[in-house]
């Protein structure tokens, strides 16, 4: 079986594949930010709220960790303008996007919460430490240390996931592709060109985020390990 693949005239139209790589790190660095600060923002509503009052946020997590994106992104580009909000299709990406990932974050964020032992808690109290240094240094600083992995293995699935945007004709890179290979009829190469830019954008987010992972948790880490989060904030907090 002979294949005559023919990469030129993928190349010619290099251009608009870069501009689609473009939206989609745009798209997707937008999505992770605000899907981050929603998941979190939930995960400590369902971590400091009443049992009765959790509700609403289970059945949002539930909700959309247990539905297709694709749907997800239906209902939002095609229904929001039927009751009279119109978005465009990048803002309709956008949206759904972050409402994904906020509820997969959710959960992410509310593990590394339940992980911090009540006795970090009560001696942060003990030390003298206010409610904000308690939250911000014993709960949330080691909460992110503990799900890190999670959360950057979250964001690239997100990053990947953006090329569903094309179905509703966002020009990010699936769609840039998509639209070579209907001019070109090289659906093969355009398709396979996409792929490796997908890989690179891929890798190259997984080793940034790792090194700023390294670089914020890693000496901290150890230091936690010999002498107790409590303590160590309380030194820290107090300089």
């Amino acid at each position: 079986m002979f294949f005559d693949l023919q990469f030129a005239p993928v190349v010619a139209n290099m251009p608009a594949l870069l501009k689609g790589v473009l939206l989609t790190i745009e798209l997707s660095a937008a999505a992770i930010i605000c899907g981050s600060a929603l998941g979190l923002l939930v995960a400590l509503l369902r971590h400091l709220a009443p049992q009765s009052l959790r509700w609403p946020m289970t059945v949002y997590v539930e909700l959309i960790r247990n539905t297709p994106f694709l749907i997800q992104l239906y209902i939002i580009f095609f229904g929001l303008p039927a009751y009279g909000f119109k978005v465009s299709a990048i803002e309709a990406g956008l949206i759904a996007m972050t409402i994904n990932l906020g509820a997969y974050t959710t959960e992410i964020f509310r593990a590394g919460i339940d992980s911090i032992h009540r006795s970090q808690i009560e001696a942060g109290h003990a030390l003298g430490l206010t409610r904000v240094q308690i939250f911000r240094h014993i709960i949330l600083k080691p909460a992110v240390q503990k799900v890190w992995p999670s959360l950057v293995s979250q964001f690239v699935l997100m990053v990947l996931t953006s090329s569903v945007c094309s179905f509703i004709s966002v020009e990010e890179l699936s769609g840039a592709a998509n639209t070579i290979q209907s001019a070109t009829f090289r659906s093969f190469e355009a398709y396979m060109v996409a792929g490796a830019l997908y890989l690179a954008l891929a890798i190259l987010l997984k080793s940034g985020l790792f090194a700023i992972g390294r670089y914020a948790f890693g000496k901290k880490a150890a230091r936690v390990r010999s002498f107790g989060t409590a303590a160590l904030i309380a030194g820290e907090a107090k300089q």
